[in-house]
């Protein structure tokens, strides 16, 4: 994809309640991830690249934490609904589905890819991990993590800058 369409849009806040996804993160990929509802994706910008993203993510009012993001299809899975998937980079004691997520993306890592194995697919979201928390690191993004987004009242859910 073209940088411009990517950067264009970041950072990019949203929010949004946690729905059920395809029940495949964790089970399959021992990667849990989050899921926003259908009018979340929607919302997304209609020229936004698909692909993973990184950033900074909290659920509820709870502690910001470092996230990649798939936004996409999917293409290992054949999913013919656009999804957008959170990884946040920490161990919950619990689900927290039906709670507000709140996703801060910041960058932008690679565009979305089939994979020829759950083996290989698996391996490629470590890659992603490993990069984001790199990149988070930077004080550019860093800085990002104490965004007011992350402490405005949470009954305004939004999509946008």
């Amino acid at each position: 994809p073209q940088a411009g369409s990517v950067m264009r849009h970041l950072p990019y806040f949203c929010r949004g309640q946690v729905v059920r996804g395809f029940g495949r993160g964790s089970k399959q990929l021992g990667i849990p991830t989050a899921n926003f509802p259908e009018q979340v994706v929607d919302n997304l910008p209609a020229d936004v690249s698909t692909g993973i993203y990184y950033g900074w993510a909290s659920v509820g009012s709870g502690d910001v934490h470092k996230m990649v993001v798939s936004i996409g299809w999917n293409p290992y899975y054949k999913n013919t609904k656009k999804s957008m998937e959170t990884h946040i980079i920490h161990t919950f004691k619990e689900d927290f589905y039906g709670e507000i997520l709140n996703v801060a993306i910041v960058g932008y890592l690679r565009p979305e890819k089939n994979f020829d194995s759950l083996e290989s697919l698996i391996s490629a979201i470590h890659g992603d991990i490993e990069e984001a928390k790199k990149r988070l690191d930077l004080p550019e993004h860093l800085k990002l993590k104490e965004d007011n987004f992350f402490r405005v009242p949470k009954s305004n859910i939004l999509n946008g800058h």
